[in-house]
């Protein structure tokens, strides 16, 4: 899920919105949580479930690592960069989203350097956008870096003038692949090529889409929409209200209807996005929803991205490592964002006692 991951990762899938409010179900307000929520349930089971999902990503760090003939034309990039920009995306969230000192902040920190490594320390991206100037995932790789704070100067140099053409201002994508874009443009410190409420109101998620219409594919641009709009969550505040009203109505339905198609990946994705929304953490979604993908998180710390969890409590993977790692990672940044966003809520909200975990 880094910028260049507009859609579910493995292709298409069952649709999670068809069953959302499918015929023989009890009638329900918009918003209310069909599963029981326990005051608190997320705030018990966050912890460990960051913890998994960060140690099983360590242990298998090198599974990241990239071949020697990645600069090869024939080499595929959603097999090699993608996953290596997505644990740079996703690990600075959590290390930027997690108090410093903690095991959780350390570790993250180090799967980020890790993958700056991986890329020479920025002049592998140099070399990719030497070849391939005018695409956009070089540059976004490195603005996840980038918005890190890692830079190479001699990659910004060949960007600036690049990113100031016509020829880039005028790539022709879908309407949240350019919010990502202008994004990534922010975070590298250009001006963007184009506005971005302009490009919002353009996404399924802008137009305030019938929710009945929710399915894999809008439910992954809705996601990446709103990462894209605050920045992988550290700026809830540039979701504007109408925007923010829509999410905390139907969050609940979609992300019910996400669990009953074992769709763990984009629940956690749904997660996320409830917890990157401005003011108080939507407490009931999340007291809902939380203990379920716990109870989905194998005993290794890896979430799988579909179907039924693999319950064997025996070592060793109990899934490939393709199909778990994207949902795994996932869950480690909604887990830290909720968490923030829980713990916030506790401590401004009148009448709630701060919860400890």
């Amino acid at each position: 899920m880094t910028a260049t991951a507009t859609q579910d990762p493995q292709g298409s899938r069952p649709d999670p919105g068809a069953r959302a409010d499918s015929p023989g179900r009890p009638e329900q307000a918009p918003g209310e949580p069909r599963r029981h929520a326990s005051p608190g349930a997320a705030l018990d089971v966050l912890p460990h479930v960051l913890r998994g999902t960060l140690a099983w990503t360590d242990a298998h760090r090198a599974a990241f690592a990239l071949p020697d003939d990645v600069l090869d034309a024939r080499t595929q990039v959603n097999g090699t960069l993608k996953p290596l920009g997505e644990l740079a995306q996703l690990c600075s969230t959590v290390r930027l989203s997690t108090a410093p000192g903690t095991p959780e902040h350390e570790l993250a920190g180090d799967l980020v350097t890790y993958a700056w490594d991986e890329v020479s320390r920025g002049e592998l991206l140099l070399e990719l956008l030497r070849t391939e100037p005018f695409a956009a995932y070089p540059y976004e790789i490195y603005a996840a870096f980038a918005g890190y704070g890692l830079r190479h100067e001699g990659f910004e140099a060949l960007a600036r003038p690049l990113t100031a053409t016509r020829s880039w201002a005028h790539t022709e994508q879908h309407a949240n692949r350019q919010l990502g874009l202008v994004n990534s443009e922010r975070r590298v410190g250009v001006v963007p090529h184009t506005d971005a409420g302009a490009v919002l109101s353009r996404t399924w998620l802008g137009g305030l889409s019938e929710p009945w219409t929710f399915e894999g594919p809008s439910g992954y641009s809705l996601t990446h929409t709103v990462f894209h709009l605050t920045d992988w969550g550290r700026m809830p505040d540039r979701v504007p209200e109408k925007i923010d009203a829509y999410l905390r109505t139907w969050l609940p339905a979609w992300a019910d209807g996400c669990l009953e198609s074992s769709q763990w990946d984009l629940t956690g994705e749904l997660l996320a996005v409830a917890a990157s929304l401005p003011g108080p953490a939507p407490l009931e979604l999340m007291d809902a929803v939380w203990p379920v993908l716990a109870d989905v998180q194998h005993a290794s710390g890896c979430v799988p991205e579909t179907g039924v969890p693999v319950q064997d409590p025996t070592p060793g993977d109990p899934y490939a490592f393709i199909d778990c790692y994207h949902s795994t990672l996932v869950t480690a940044f909604a887990a830290a964002l909720s968490l923030r966003s829980l713990r916030r809520t506790d401590t401004t909200t009148p009448g709630r006692e701060g919860h400890t975990a």
